[in-house]
């Protein structure tokens, strides 16, 4: 069991950097207008971002914690749907930027 939690703590620290390399990723695209590309990426961030929560919540009820928040992240799911909805891919773009690269740069990861 200890080395099932093991393995799902690297996964999510290793999800996390991947979600600050790939937000500018996101960012440059939907400045470029590449929604091709973008729009796959953003619907990814998002089946990810519900992942994270999930792991989050299985290992705090084990004993686990980590700084993620909820509320933070739903928020952001949020302000991305409206921003899409809206077709304002600028508003989108600086929130992947100067937002959410931001909150997951300084986000603590597990230690074990």
């Amino acid at each position: 069991m200890q080395e099932l939690i093991f393995e799902t703590m690297e996964s999510y620290n290793n999800y996390i950097n991947a979600v600050t390399k790939g937000s500018l990723e996101i960012a440059d695209k939907l400045r470029a207008e590449n929604l091709e590309e973008a729009l796959p990426m953003i619907k990814d961030f998002s089946e990810g971002l519900l992942w994270l929560i999930d792991v989050n919540q299985k290992l705090f009820n084990l004993g686990y914690s980590a700084q993620l928040e909820m509320d933070d992240v739903q928020e952001y799911l949020i302000e991305i749907n409206d921003g899409l909805q809206n077709k304002d891919y600028v508003l989108v773009a600086d929130m992947f930027e100067y937002e959410i690269l931001p909150y997951f740069e300084q986000l603590e990861q597990y230690t074990f």
